[in-house]
């Protein structure tokens, strides 16, 4: 059993953003650091990846789709991704560092203390891929945990990019928001599980700084338009819900 954990998600290659993180207190700290996916996708995709790797056993991961996506690209097959920095970011990584994210599994449990049996996923337990939201219905939330044990009594999950926690029939849920795409607040969010406590932070960042350094360090010919709109101006989570809310299986806006 471990006492505090560090959750990481949806770093999207912001390296950045992912150092400013790693310097906190509680941070270095931790028993754990937990990555729930979706670390490489964006303008700093090797760079990302080796200074995770670094953290050695410390850190455990699990794949988000943007993973799953990023190796097919990278052996020839294709997405469905509109988004063109997937391509790219691709394109750039090493054949160890495909290797690495291939294998990453899509769950990880850890017995946490305050937190009993808790599982960590990208989506859901189930999907890498599936939309579940802080305001999702129970019905929906039955749903994506079909395939979890009773014994389960905590999940973690990423993939929205919106923090949050509630109850689902007892079980508590938590969504750190992303590191390096946040939608809602700006600057990079995570989430810190101690003593039974969630914590939900948003670290202290220059936002500009941030961005600069991500056009400076990336090799994307579109990184100034990338970091102006996911860094500098990131969606509000009002926005990011109509988007998304769809998905969870609620009716469109205007049906």
């Amino acid at each position: 059993m471990v006492s505090t954990v560090a959750i990481l998600s949806d770093i999207h290659g912001v390296l950045p953003a992912l150092d400013a993180v790693l310097e906190e207190p509680d941070v270095r700290s931790a028993d754990r650091i937990v990555l729930t996916g979706d670390v490489a996708a964006g303008p700093m995709p090797v760079e990302t990846l080796d200074r995770l790797t670094d953290l050695g056993d410390w850190a455990l991961w699990v794949h988000g789709n943007a993973e799953r996506e990023l190796v097919s690209l990278a052996r020839g097959g294709g997405t469905d991704i509109p988004d063109p920095i997937a391509p790219w970011a691709a394109a750039q990584l090493r054949p160890d560092q495909v290797e690495l994210i291939a294998q990453l599994a899509a769950t990880v449990r850890l017995d946490i203390d305050g937190f009993g049996p808790t599982v960590f996923c990208h989506a859901t337990p189930r999907d890498d891929e599936e939309v579940v939201l802080v305001d999702s219905s129970l019905e929906r939330w039955a749903e994506v945990f079909s395939t979890l044990d009773e014994e389960a009594r905590t999940v973690v999950c990423g993939h929205t990019h919106m923090p949050f926690q509630r109850l689902v029939d007892r079980r508590l849920v938590i969504n750190p928001g992303s590191v390096g795409m946040p939608y809602g607040r700006p600057g990079p969010h995570w989430a810190l599980l101690r003593d039974g406590v969630v914590q939900l932070r948003t670290t202290a960042v220059d936002l500009d700084v941030i961005a600069d350094d991500v056009v400076k360090g990336s090799g994307y010919p579109d990184a100034a338009q990338w970091a102006d709109f996911f860094i500098r101006q990131p969606a509000s989570d009002a926005e990011a819900i109509r988007v998304f809310g769809p998905r969870d299986g609620r009716p469109s806006l205007g049906e």
